[in-house]
């Protein structure tokens, strides 16, 4: 009876229109992200996966995405194993071309800069891979960061205006690039880093910091910049910043693209 069942998707069609990505969003997967002090660590992640639709078929058989991302369920997931999860949804899809995009929260503990206590801090993470004639693979790190204007600390008497903001890196991979990796560059190249738990010493630490390194979001990209192009694996890059401005009723913005 099951045999009989009609495979509308499989059915011709004639408008000649070709889809560039077809598939499916938001996907719930358990995944394994290595993790440079525990070895991995698990994650909830979110997927979307995509393969292209030639112009004679009329739809994708969407349960083979599914079908192929169950495989990997709970498996550690590095550039490797998103290449293997690409080529089976080309064969299981006839494609010529697949795409995957992996969004997951990683955690790294911290600790305060004078007490030393520990906490975790979250960074959102991506995996994006590509398979069409060659393979492509990149990562994308949100890092949170504290900025303190150069202006502001120039022009008053007393104090300067401070805000946080987020730096976003992707990097393509032409190695093994662990995520810390990625994360340190941006912490060491803003006013300071964000902490989740802080001490009244740590407190003190972080302004002070802050006041002797003021920086404009400019001065933060140039910075990553500098320091990713020396970064083993990296192959191109992009970076923008972000600040959520305190003074201001918009953000302020920059961004180089070397990918």
């Amino acid at each position: 009876m099951v045999d009989k069942l009609a495979d509308v998707q499989g059915y011709g069609d004639s408008r000649e229109v070709g889809i560039d990505k077809v598939g499916v969003r938001g996907v719930a997967l358990s995944l394994k992200i290595k993790d440079r002090v525990n070895r991995f660590q698990h994650v909830s992640a979110s997927v979307d996966c995509f393969v292209d639709l030639p112009h004679e078929f009329r739809g994708a058989h969407m349960s083979r995405f599914i079908e192929v991302l169950n495989v990997y369920r709970g498996k550690v997931f590095d550039a490797g194993v998103v290449r293997k999860v690409l080529s089976d949804l080309r064969e299981r899809l006839c494609a010529d071309c697949s795409h995957i995009e992996v969004v997951f929260p990683y955690f790294v503990e911290k600790a305060a800069p004078v007490s030393g206590k520990k906490s975790v801090m979250k960074y959102d993470c991506a995996f994006f891979g590509d398979f069409c004639e060659d393979f492509s693979f990149m990562i994308e790190v949100k890092v949170p960061v504290a900025t303190l204007c150069p202006c502001s600390k120039e022009i008053c008497d007393a104090g300067a205006h401070n805000q946080r903001g987020i730096v976003t890196v992707r990097v393509r991979c032409g190695g093994f690039v662990w995520i810390e990796d990625i994360i340190k560059v941006v912490e060491g190249s803003c006013s300071s880093e964000v902490f989740s738990l802080l001490k009244r010493a740590d407190e003190k630490a972080v302004c002070e910091k802050m006041y002797a390194q003021p920086m404009f979001v400019e001065d933060v990209v140039r910075e990553v910049v500098l320091k990713l192009r020396k970064v083993k694996g990296v192959l191109g890059f992009r970076v923008e910043c972000e600040n959520f401005e305190s003074i201001h009723a918009h953000n302020a913005y920059a961004m180089v693209d070397e990918l």
